[in-house]
């Protein structure tokens, strides 16, 4: 369809030469290190493919769902059984009302990046040509699960998972010479501290005996189970935690507390709020002293209130786009929890996220306390994450680590996304990055040294990611 405007072009986001010879010059070429994301290892290890864009584009993605249910979309045609063809065309409907929301932007850019749309725009008008264009794509070669990761120019994925899983599909990826990314998993052992539910609790624990392959009697037990998990993960390749939490626990507790709160909940009998506070403390804590033992990096996303519409989380189950930003308070349980690991010896690296965006300067100024001179950027403010990865979260994001920390240092952008077409996220990251280091140096705010402010972009893009987990990555110039 000839007569739309050119929405992506090659200076898209790109605000000043400097922000466009930044980008073109140093960060364009640069490979993704995709450290935390949610893809399923699955699918990467069948090499899946797609029935139609549907199938690659909306499934599981509650970011698009959320604002589908905002511009009137009824759930048959989101999480429902409508046919695929017409989920697409009602996201086709949702998509020219998105005008300043960062889909709008992601969108199009996965258009044009993954299925070479670049003249024209999704909407009712040209929805039909555009999903017949891309469902022909989808049965090219290049278009598999691992086709898209390659094509992205992926050299190392983290999936999320739990510690009960078998891992089964990293250990065949592992051993399979013919795909070039590196995908390892990640310990996310929430399940683990979540008490306050005492039925789920004990069913996750009796999936936990089987993938320890022992029986959890005693709170012994359970921390031995965990163990063996936690090496089995470490040879399996994994190198980083990662914890979803509403805020940091530092509850003081004793160790005959948490063996009667423990008997407690394995009888099947709801805990006390504070026996709660205090099991999930130690957890945490003891997690920490995990991943410092094994030199780890731990990941703390802070902030999200989730399943709050009950209704809806009956019917459909969590992570379907039912969670908002919280407002807990996170300052001093965060700097008690990270005071006794420092204290204990046991302060792994670490990176520190918030959903809300109050809480943006707290994490910036957070980290600087626990910085110890072993390593640059040991602590870590971690990227603009879920309702604030967008462009004014990212700015803010940048903003407050140049200005409160060493940007420089900063590991950079990651997708967090279950979608093999997010990855297009990261040169969103790297142009805002360098418009905002370009918009600096034409007002004189930095230097107008291309080489120097280029050498952050290369560290903050690829490099200091490469550098900081401890994985053997291949060298990029």
């Amino acid at each position: 369809m000839s007569g739309q405007p050119v929405f992506i072009t090659d200076d898209f986001l790109l605000d000043t030469r400097h922000a466009r010879d930044l980008y073109h010059r140093f960060a364009q070429s640069l490979p993704i290190i995709d450290y935390h994301c949610h893809l399923p290892p699955a699918q990467i290890a069948a090499d899946a493919r797609y029935r139609n864009m549907t199938d690659v584009w909306l499934s599981g993605d509650h970011y698009k769902w959320r604002l589908m249910r905002a511009n009137g979309v009824p759930e048959a045609f989101i999480t429902g059984d409508a046919p695929d063809r017409d989920k697409f065309m009602r996201w086709a409907e949702t998509v020219p009302c998105l005008l300043r929301n960062p889909l709008y932007a992601w969108t199009h850019l996965e258009l044009a990046r993954y299925f070479g749309i670049t003249d024209r725009l999704l909407s009712p008008a040209t929805a039909e040509e555009i999903w017949d264009a891309c469902n022909a794509r989808l049965s090219e070669p290049g278009f598999s699960a691992r086709g898209l990761m390659e094509r992205s120019r992926v050299v190392l994925a983290c999936t999320t998972d739990d510690p009960v899983d078998g891992l089964e599909h990293h250990r065949a990826l592992a051993n399979d010479r013919l795909f070039s990314v590196r995908v390892l998993p990640t310990w996310r052992p929430d399940k683990g501290m979540t008490i306050e539910d005492p039925a789920a609790f004990n069913a996750w624990v009796a999936r936990l005996e089987t993938a320890a392959g022992c029986t959890v009697d005693s709170l012994d037990a359970y921390r031995s189970a965990l163990l063996k998990r936690h090496a089995a993960f470490h040879a399996a390749g994994c190198r980083l935690s990662d914890h979803g939490l509403e805020t940091a626990y530092a509850e003081p507790y004793t160790e005959a507390e948490l063996r009667a709160i423990f008997r407690k909940v394995r009888e099947g009998a709801a805990p006390s709020p504070v026996e709660v506070l205090k099991f999930k403390s130690a957890m945490l804590f003891e997690f920490a002293v995990m991943d410092a033992d094994r030199g780890w990096t731990q990941q703390f996303h802070f902030g999200a209130l989730r399943n709050v519409n009950r209704r809806m989380f009956e019917r459909l189950g969590p992570d379907k786009g039912y969670d908002t930003i919280g407002d807990f308070e996170l300052a001093r349980p965060l700097s008690r929890l990270l005071d006794r690991l420092e204290a204990a010896g046991k302060l792994t690296r670490t990176i520190l996220y918030n959903l809300n965006p109050r809480d943006s300067a707290l994490l910036a100024t957070m980290i600087g306390n626990y910085q110890d001179g072993s390593m640059p950027g040991k602590m870590q403010y971690g990227s603009a994450w879920w309702f604030l990865d967008q462009e004014d979260g990212m700015v803010r994001q940048i903003e407050d680590l140049s200005q409160m920390g060493v940007l420089r240092r900063f590991v950079g952008m990651l997708t967090d996304s279950r979608s093999f077409l997010s990855y297009p996220r990261h040169e969103y990251f790297r142009r805002i990055l360098c418009n905002v280091l370009g918009r600096d140096m034409e007002r004189g705010r930095i230097p107008s040294d291309l080489e120097l402010a280029g050498a952050l972009v290369r560290d903050v893009c690829y490099h200091n990611a490469a550098r900081y987990f401890g994985i053997d990555l291949p060298p990029v110039g």
